[in-house]
């Protein structure tokens, strides 16, 4: 990134970018590790309310499993290309509907054009009534039961796999590939009677609290009124999470996306330490925009100060005074 380089010194963000293929590997493996945990303690309590808890764990390690499909879309696993995206494919972005391949066209293109009318993120998004801030309240609660339902998702999906589509030129070996990864799944859940399970621990989560995760985490990332998006320290934020939010809104580093925008060679494991180097750069501290907390600091920053003086512009002037 032009004009990125004066905030940390070349030998640093060389280190800084090594890569280490088995952290990747073993963040794979620890997301679904985690998400068959959470399907076998549901499934062995019979109890809908545990069903409930685990929900959020399920749909949290997907959303782990999107963030690791940016790292191998930006080549981050291993500099075998091949290798990188076959790994990527099979266990990151085709159980989640998507490729990686198809993720990097669209990615790269809101790198290069964070945030302008060439930006195939911001164009879609820009002016649509969820990503106007500020929001009405009763459109914010609304929206957000929107996606308990499932109707945001699927509106979200198929926007997503409508730009990603929009260019495809993968071969047809690949999607051949692919198609019969669907089929192999189709078969497994046929020969063992597992279609209400795949419902309940796949398409239940994935059509309601992933969306919900993935688009409080976009919010996050480039929207809100107190971004003043007149350049790439403007045009991003960074969030830093309470304790429990890092599984559900920011997994393997999300969070740290200002970093990442502005040096995004650094694997998502070594970005934290990103973080701490720039922020002992007093200019990059001073410029950066920092959020503590989803919760709290993005809740209040995007939505309940601007609710709070609506209310307050409200308030009517008591007759006679």
């Amino acid at each position: 990134m032009s004009g990125s380089s004066n905030y940390i010194e070349a030998s640093t963000l060389k280190r800084l970018s090594r890569l280490s293929p088995w952290r990747t590997a073993v963040a794979v493996s620890a997301d679904w590790a985690v998400i068959a945990l959470a399907i076998m303690v549901s499934e062995w309590s019979g109890n809908w309310l545990v069903y409930l808890v685990c929900l959020p764990i399920i749909a949290g390690g997907m959303h782990g499993l999107g963030a690791l499909t940016h790292e191998f879309a930006h080549y981050r696993f291993t500099a075998n290309k091949k290798l990188n995206d076959a790994i990527g494919d099979l266990f990151t972005a085709w159980p989640l509907l998507a490729t990686t391949s198809g993720y990097r066209r669209n990615h790269l293109a809101h790198h290069r054009y964070t945030n302008t009318d060439k930006d195939p993120d911001w164009v879609v998004k820009l002016g649509t009534r969820q990503f106007t801030f500020p929001q009405e309240m009763r459109f914010a609660l609304l929206h957000v039961l929107g996606y308990f339902v499932g109707v945001n998702s699927i509106r979200d999906m198929r926007a997503a796999l409508n730009r990603i589509q929009s260019d495809d030129v993968t071969p047809a070996a690949y999607k051949i590939a692919r198609l019969s990864f669907y089929l192999a799944i189709l078969a497994v859940l046929v020969a063992f009677g597992w279609w209400q399970e795949a419902l309940l621990y796949w398409a239940v989560p994935y059509l309601t609290l992933f969306f919900l995760f993935l688009y409080i985490r976009v919010v996050a990332e480039h929207f809100g009124p107190t971004l003043a998006h007149d350049g790439e320290m403007t045009n991003t934020r960074t969030v830093i999470p309470l304790p429990f939010e890092a599984w559900f809104f920011a997994p393997h580093g999300l969070n740290y996306h200002l970093e990442h925008h502005l040096y995004p060679s650094v694997p998502f494991y070594r970005l934290g330490e990103l973080h701490e180097v720039l922020m002992r750069n007093d200019e990059f501290a001073a410029r950066a925009h920092i959020t503590h907390g989803y919760a709290t600091g993005l809740l209040r920053e995007v939505w309940l100060d601007s609710w709070r003086k609506r209310a307050s512009s409200r308030i009517a002037v008591v007759p006679g005074e």
